[in-house]
């Protein structure tokens, strides 16, 4: 604090206090934990696409060609960003709705994405696996997303107590 009693930093940000410990936090949330916890790796696997792209790529079935590199390390560019700024969110002290809400589609986009590549024989059925986490991770994304929207249905004039 300041001698004002303003916390110090930029006058014109405001102070966000910072979610318990880490273990506190995940055993009052478990779901919560869980998503961060996939954010992280979705943001990991993101950034060994871009420089690692070919031999994952071979690994799910797919041709490495200088073409299928650069679209794989170009999604996972996509990864790093989206699942840093679901990982962001979700340590906040409120977690945004809409970031949840377009993460969840961006999962399942990605389910879908990778489901039809195993269809058109781009990837080997091993490439399934990856599609049913994005599955499952859409799904996760779902249920906390709605309950955000209750608790902030709940939080507003004549919502539901």
């Amino acid at each position: 604090m300041s001698a004002t009693g303003q916390p110090h930093g930029h006058p014109g940000r405001q102070h966000r206090p910072h979610p318990p410990g880490t273990l506190r936090w995940a055993a009052a949330d478990p779901l919560r934990a869980v998503l961060a916890a996939i954010a992280v790796i979705t943001v990991v696997s993101g950034a060994a696409q871009v420089p690692f792209g070919g031999p994952i790529l071979q690994l799910l079935g797919a041709e490495p060609t200088p073409d299928a590199r650069q679209l794989f390390g170009t999604v996972g560019m996509f990864m790093v960003v989206v699942g840093g700024l679901l990982l962001q969110t979700l340590l906040s002290a409120s977690p945004s709705t809409d970031v949840v809400f377009w993460s969840g589609l961006q999962k399942l986009g990605a389910f879908g994405a990778v489901g039809t590549g195993v269809l058109n024989s781009v990837f080997s059925p091993l490439a399934l696996a990856v599609a049913v986490f994005d599955l499952t991770t859409a799904v996760l994304l779902y249920l906390y997303w709605r309950r955000l929207t209750r608790v902030e249905d709940a939080a507003r004039p004549g919502g539901a107590a």
